[in-house]
């Protein structure tokens, strides 16, 4: 391992004197092609940095946007309950079949709020897996 490790020290001098020995306009066009080198890389991360900051901000907005569909939802919940109990407080004055027409159109209601609020839910989770 010393005499690998001995070699590869060799061969760095021997690279090492290689650019010592070159002309002077070759170490210059070096130092400009790292130069440039570098200026790309440093391009490169800043507009990385910016659009890492950008899909973090609409992740945060995306967040904020599913919390307040959830609450939402679960108020929604919340006033269909209320409204259902007092109907079936109301419902012992009116017929069977009007209250089985009622008891329909308010399912009905409710099964495309529902379709609507998952669709929204469906919609919002596949940005925030995007993002």
């Amino acid at each position: 391992e010393v005499q690998k490790l001995n070699q590869q020290l060799e061969e760095k001098n021997g690279e090492i004197q290689q650019m010592i020995n070159q002309p002077p306009y070759e170490k210059e066009r070096e130092i400009l092609r790292l130069q440039k080198s570098l200026a790309e890389r440093e391009k490169a991360q800043a507009t990385s940095d910016v659009l890492c900051r950008s899909l973090t901000d609409e992740t945060h907005q995306l967040q904020r946007k599913l919390a307040s569909t959830a609450e939402m939802c679960q108020h929604l919940a919340k006033c269909l309950e209320e409204k259902q109990r007092r109907e079936k407080g109301n419902s012992d004055d009116q017929t069977p079949t009007e209250r089985t027409n009622q008891l329909l159109d308010n399912e009905t209601s409710l099964q495309a709020l529902i379709c609507n609020l998952q669709d929204e839910n469906r919609m919002l989770k596949q940005k925030v897996a995007h993002v």
